[in-house]
């Protein structure tokens, strides 16, 4: 393995901030929430989550909400939202609920949703965040997918917006839910009464990973994991007075609901909100409002995000003339493997509007872990060694071939409170720069799966966990390689899916989750690599052409040839944090769903 300096500085030009410019009519008067309060912070150092939102309405922090272009909406305190939340804690007791009863939420980002999972929460009953529908997929697989998530938690209701009646109400009516619009619902008369006293071991809420679809693990977590790691998120930052986050990020899953909005009320920290759909459609209005923060900017990113929005910079386009990003002090990054070339990308893009590399953080973590495991040290920015293809599958160097490097992301240190070891297939510890199964265990630990004591048993060992990455530790710091259960394992050989990918991706006109790669039984029983890939072309000869320069670069990562389907234009399917799923894809391509293109041979 060997170092490589990643990401150098570069120097920026200090431009002028941009203005905070307010819609006309009522909106004109808005004002956004302070990022500064003369209340005293206290990082996480509570029993309960509801106990946290209790200290930090005594200030004059919150959250503000905008509209796709960027403009305040909502300006919401944390007082209000208290306020807000404990009149639908009464309306949910009157209704019925009781403690440790399931309530689910379809996550849409806003002042509704905000209520409503505090509200559950004053109530002693277990919110639990449903994803929204994706831009793919449609109508029957939302519903789908929300059945078997209801199915798992066994909620009493179903909190939807609105305009999502038709299909979130059809899934709760499938499964015996109670269906509720957040509208009418909070529209309700709201008569105080007695509100339960939780402890501190009690679940405060259950939490379904990205990928959980078919078979869904509702992932317990105590009130106590949970600001353990609130805590630890603070002190791995190295919180500041001054300090803001900014995020798009969905309310549905992990690094959104725990990094971005439960973390601000127990750490007492304002937040400017965009929608995770209007992201997607206007990716730089991320950058405009970190740009206006006038305090320094926390926000947080999987490797896509920084992606599209160093795409979207046109040529024409100078970035120093729109943002000034030299107040972003965390740029997080997590949800997937990071990428080193794209943060470049990122850093080329940005640089003369005043981003600094060092901003860079990288961390690591999971559903089951509450959130964070590892965070980088803030100010490191990304640090990548290089380690040579024979080590990542576990074997040795083949002389007849050229040696092959792929660079492996720091993702940093255990944070306060957690452990990290990595382990062999025989549970043997292994030492410094040896690959193995990474395994933790601390205060931020799941409690288990929600009524799957076999699944919990699979992952859970003595009070460890089995996080189901590989990696290796260095001087202290984690490097994860990849998801286990993605290996390609061929003729006793390891594979890496992402490095079948990214090779692919070096030819002209892919770009980051255009190619799926996993293993397959071939008609004359061989397991084979698949390779999936986005094609854009309608030109037989060309598509023709694309295919063979695939089989050409698989084969010279892999030694082997591979089967390569062309397919349409977004058909390889995401999970609900944006996340190309390639146990998904392989599922839908075996049983016929995913449809390639007809190409001669």
């Amino acid at each position: 393995m060997t170092d490589m300096p990643v990401l150098t500085q570069r120097t920026a030009s200090p431009v002028d901030q941009t203005s905070n410019g307010q819609a006309a009519g009522n909106e004109a008067a808005l004002r956004p929430l302070p990022t500064e309060d003369a209340l005293p912070r206290r990082l996480s150092d509570f029993a309960t989550m509801g106990e946290a939102l209790d200290y930090a309405a005594g200030g004059t922090r919150g959250f503000n909400f905008h509209d796709p272009r960027g403009t305040l909406t909502r300006p919401y305190p944390y007082s209000e939202l208290r306020a807000d939340a404990m009149a639908c804690a009464y309306r949910l007791i009157a209704h019925g609920i009781k403690p440790q009863d399931r309530v689910a939420l379809v996550a849409e980002t806003g002042v509704e949703f905000a209520q409503l999972f505090f509200g559950v929460i004053y109530a002693g009953a277990w919110p639990v965040p449903l994803p929204l529908p994706t831009s793919f997929g449609g109508k029957e697989s939302y519903i789908d997918q929300l059945s078997v998530q209801l199915k798992s938690c066994d909620p009493k209701i179903l909190f939807f917006p609105a305009e999502l009646e038709a299909m979130a109400g059809e899934a709760a009516r499938l499964n015996s839910v109670e269906p509720l619009d957040y509208t009418s619902f909070i529209a309700r008369d709201a008569a105080p009464c007695t509100l339960p006293q939780p402890d501190t071991n009690d679940i405060a809420y259950l939490q379904y990973s990205s990928g959980s679809t078919r078979f869904p693990h509702g992932v317990a977590v105590t009130h106590k994991a949970l600001l353990s790691n609130l805590s630890a998120h603070s002190h791995g930052m190295k919180l500041e007075e001054n300090d803001r986050c900014i995020s798009w990020l969905p309310w549905y899953h992990d690094m959104g609901l725990v990094g971005c909005f439960l973390s601000p009320v127990a750490n007492q920290v304002t937040v400017d909100y965009l929608k995770t759909e209007d992201f997607a459609r206007r990716p730089l209005a991320w950058l405009d409002l970190i740009s206006r923060n006038t305090g320094s900017s926390i926000s947080y990113s999987p490797t896509f995000g920084y992606d599209i929005c160093a795409r979207r910079m046109s040529s024409q386009t100078r970035a120093e003339d729109r943002f000034d990003l030299s107040r972003w002090r965390i740029a997080g990054n997590g949800a997937d493997m990071i990428r080193p070339d794209v943060m470049q990308n990122f850093v080329d893009a940005f640089a003369d509007a005043g981003f600094s590399p060092s901003a860079f953080l990288p961390s690591y973590g999971l559903a089951e872990t509450t959130l964070a495991v590892t965070i980088m040290p803030p100010g490191e920015g990304i640090v990548v060694e290089l380690v040579e293809e024979s080590e990542l599958s576990g074997g040795k160097a083949d002389e007849n071939r050229p040696q092959r490097f792929r660079a492996i992301v720091n993702c940093g240190k255990p944070v306060k409170d957690m452990k990290v070891e990595i382990r062999a297939k025989d549970g043997a510890i292994l030492a410094e720069r040896q690959i193995g199964k990474v395994w933790t265990t601390g205060l931020s630990l799941m409690t288990g799966y929600f009524r799957d004591e076999e699944s919990t048993a699979d992952c859970m060992k003595d009070g460890w966990l089995d996080t189901g990455d590989m990696g290796y530790m260095s001087a202290g710091y984690l490097y994860i390689v990849g998801r286990a259960k993605d290996m390609i394992i061929i003729n006793g050989k390891n594979h890496w899916p992402q490095d079948i990918e990214w090779a692919v991706e070096q030819l002209p006109g892919f770009k980051q989750g255009d190619i799926a790669a996993f293993s397959i039984t071939t008609p004359a029983g061989e397991e084979a690599p698949a390779v999936l890939v986005h094609c854009r072309t309608s030109d037989a000869t060309e598509r023709a052409q694309l295919r063979d320069q695939i089989r050409d670069k698989v084969r010279a990562i892999t030694g082997m040839n591979c089967v390569v389907e062309l397919v349409p234009p977004r058909t390889l399917p995401r999970t609900s944090s944006g996340k190309l799923s390639r146990s998904k894809a392989r599922k839908l391509y075996l049983e016929g769903e995913i449809v390639p293109y007809n190409i001669a041979a």
